[in-house]
């Protein structure tokens, strides 16, 4: 009798547990995202959760973008007084040993700008770590389907166009379902591997137990909001760390490639065009971000560790020369900020580098404006 009574127990637990699972998996993932306690319990994060070292930066990197968004300060309701302005990109916009404050969305915000109608204009930092196009639309795509911005200002640089690059990203790499929804949406040139899971496949990955890293992930994340409340920490700054390259190496080579001129096809125009296309009314300012332009060892072959100098000029032209055909608002800052300003990478700025990059865009932002 025993027996018969534990074995309906373990079945209907087993019955329960593979139903929870069905359920789970009839709900988007991204469903994850909604068991933020940012903005509710916790303080919002001024950018998105990316660290590889949770002990020292209450952060860490995950997959789950929803997630990420609803741990900022954009993920509330937009007020009828707000202007919002986002601020899309790589590290140099996140803003890698920088504050939160430091940043370029964030000395932004401190100028307390204002439209013509009375708006409050507020800057909010979506920039990521990593450098990939495709990465920044699924970032411009998702905002503009949830968080209703006005202006967007989106800094580029060479290293995220090249096509063979763009899921490099790990964070593109692991949303490889919304990279493909992106590419039938504005038809992508992007060698994007098919999905080869099979209907069992699917099943799992999206229960409970598929799930699971996630689902960790994501508790992790939710952990970490205490300390980044109590501490306003979310990465680490070290005292001494490698400054960006001065003397560089003689190679002249760009990605593999050999010049002396860049191949235009090879770049990732079309995702950029995306981007423009996705925000469809909403104003869209280009701006091809400050590298360091070193003067050191082999400075006539190289402007930086990053980029030979053939495959930058080059570059410059061809984004100018589109810029100026598509009738984009295009900002070119590449030399606007002294070598002196960068810090670990060629794409680095301290703060008083930033505030070089804002005095030059603020003219472009009034005219937005206005």
């Amino acid at each position: 009798m025993e027996r018969h009574f534990v074995r309906n127990v373990l079945l209907k637990a087993l019955t329960l547990f593979v139903l929870f699972n069905l359920a789970w998996t009839a709900v988007s993932p991204d469903f994850a995202g909604s068991l933020s306690l940012y903005n509710r319990v916790w303080r919002a994060r001024e950018r998105f959760p990316f660290g590889e070292n949770p002990g020292e930066s209450y952060n860490l990197s995950l997959y789950n973008v929803n997630a990420m968004f609803e741990s900022t300060t954009i993920d509330i309701d937009k007020r009828a007084d707000e202007f919002r302005v986002i601020v899309i990109g790589d590290s140099s916009t996140w803003g890698t040993l920088l504050r939160p404050e430091e940043t370029l969305a964030g000395q932004l915000d401190a100028l307390g700008l204002t439209t013509p109608d009375g708006r409050q204009v507020r800057f909010y930092n979506l920039g990521y770590p990593t450098l990939s196009l495709t990465k920044d639309l699924m970032i411009l795509q998702t905002a503009m389907n949830e968080y209703q911005p006005d202006l967007i200002l989106w800094p580029v640089t060479l290293e995220s166009f090249p096509r063979d690059r763009q899921l490099d990203s790990p964070i593109a790499a692991n949303n490889l379902d919304k990279i493909r929804v992106l590419q039938k949406k504005y038809g992508l040139n992007l060698d994007i591997p098919a999905d080869a899971r099979s209907p069992l496949q699917k099943l799992f990955d999206g229960s409970i137990i598929g799930q699971r890293r996630a689902l960790a992930d994501l508790a992790r994340l939710q952990m970490y909001g205490v300390m980044w409340s109590a501490t306003g920490i979310d990465q680490a700054y070290p005292a001494d760390y490698t400054p960006a390259a001065r003397d560089l190496e003689a190679d002249a080579t760009f990605n593999g490639w050999q010049g002396p001129a860049l191949d235009e096809s090879k770049l990732s125009l079309d995702v950029l065009a995306a981007g423009i296309r996705a925000a469809g009314d909403v104003p869209v300012v280009l701006i091809n971000e400050p590298v360091l332009v070193s003067s050191g060892k082999n400075s006539d072959v190289r402007y930086n560790f990053y980029y030979p100098r053939w495959a930058y000029d080059g570059y410059r032209a061809i984004l100018s020369a589109e810029a100026a055909k598509q009738g984009w608002t295009y900002v070119d800052l590449w030399d606007a900020v002294g070598g002196e300003h960068f810090t670990n990478s060629a794409i680095h700025l301290d703060p008083a580098g930033v505030r070089l990059e804002v005095e030059r865009l603020l003219p472009v932002i009034e005219g937005v404006l206005r």
